[in-house]
């Protein structure tokens, strides 16, 4: 299983999606592939948010080696599911998808947590509330496993 975590800039939230799925995969010896991007290129090559690191590293997870990078269209062929965390960005992805099947691989992360109700994990960027905003992503990952890894091992 390949899963991509997908933000606008890929320093905050994805960061996080990738850092604590990545962990949850481990941890449960799961087979899965995961990564991250972003919509956007402002922030290619850059390092997570401080804020973003200092959150992961207090629920012990190390993001400290992730690179923003932008989304392509090829990653609609290498992913399984590619998860946004927003309507915004949800829309850009499907932007890029050219067939029903990649279509069909876009996810919103939390509607793992709220079917149908395609709620968005806010943007800390501006805001703050990266604690708030962890919390809402590790659970989402926990019900993301639960839906994945009974159909798929690897």
């Amino acid at each position: 299983m390949k899963v991509l975590m997908v933000c606008l800039g890929n320093i905050c939230r994805s960061p996080l999606a990738h850092g604590i799925l990545e962990k949850m995969v481990a941890d449960r010896g799961l087979r899965w592939e995961v990564d991250s991007a972003g919509t956007s290129g402002w922030h290619n090559g850059a390092v997570a948010d401080v804020r973003s690191v200092e959150v992961a590293r207090a629920n012990g997870i190390d993001i400290t080696n992730q690179r923003s990078r932008q989304l392509l269209a090829d990653d609609l062929d290498r992913f399984d599911l590619v998860i946004a965390m927003d309507t915004s960005n949800y829309n850009n992805i499907l932007n890029l998808a050219h067939t029903d099947e990649h279509k069909a691989k876009v996810k919103l992360m939390l509607n793992f947590l709220y079917p149908g109700e395609n709620r968005v994990v806010p943007d800390p960027y501006y805001e703050g509330g990266f604690d708030r905003v962890y919390q809402m992503i590790y659970d989402a990952c926990e019900q993301l496993i639960l839906a994945y890894a009974p159909r798929i091992s690897n």
